[in-house]
């Protein structure tokens, strides 16, 4: 790998995945709202920054995300879902990503191996869920997962060599989580930012459209 592009650079994931590639001797570049104005839930700003990028990268990773938005907390009943929750979370967790691969795609190698990764989670799996509530957040990985995997279908008759990959991080010790842990056991980003790097290092086009998590173990739809 010698370059790769990091979307939501400046986030706990997203600032650790940064540190640890460069520390790799790879040539990274970030991308985020916080920094550039970069802002997945409005394609013409997707569009703009990634038009102002030259070149071809290794890695692009998506490493935005969110829990919480607008005070909105994971439901813990059908009681508490609400139409504008759960369009926030698809356009921030699902949208948002996909129209950052539909912008991306120019800046995917065709000679050589290439990785797409967005980060998702295990509670999107459909066959995984025995809890229940999460409503928009569940729902809104799910669409993730398809969208990836769909686009990984097409991109895969022009990118012979690019593998597509929704990845789990584990739960991570970052503000996105602090809330919401519990007796989860927690990693700190950099662990995760170097797990997920393992795992992407290992990906092959074989294994594009799939759903892994930390360890590269496959998660069931």
């Amino acid at each position: 790998m010698e370059r790769g592009l990091i979307i939501g650079s400046s986030g706990g994931i997203g600032s650790a995945l940064y540190t640890h590639l460069s520390a790799q001797g790879i040539d990274v570049v970030g991308l985020s709202r916080y920094s550039d104005g970069l802002d997945v839930t409005d394609e013409n700003s997707i569009k703009r920054s990634l038009e102002a990028l030259t070149g071809s990268f290794d890695l692009i990773f998506v490493a935005t995300g969110a829990l919480e938005i607008d005070g909105a907390e994971p439901e813990k009943s059908l009681s508490a879902l609400s139409a504008k929750a759960l369009a926030d979370q698809y356009a921030v967790n699902a949208i948002g990503p996909a129209l950052v691969l539909k912008h991306a795609v120019r800046l995917l190698p065709k000679d050589r191996r290439a990785v797409f990764a967005a980060l998702s989670a295990r509670v999107g799996s459909i066959g995984d869920n025995r809890l229940g509530g999460w409503y928009s957040y569940r729902a809104a990985k799910t669409g993730l997962n398809q969208l990836i995997h769909g686009a990984s279908i097409e991109l895969a008759r022009t990118h012979k060599m690019l593998c597509c990959a929704c990845l789990h991080p584990g739960t991570v010790e970052t503000a996105f989580t602090r809330k919401y842990a519990g007796r989860h056991p927690t990693v700190p980003a950099g662990t995760a930012a170097a797990r997920l790097v393992n795992v992407i290092n290992s990906l092959t086009p074989e294994q594009t459209g799939g759903f892994y998590d930390y360890a590269g173990k496959e998660i069931v739809w």
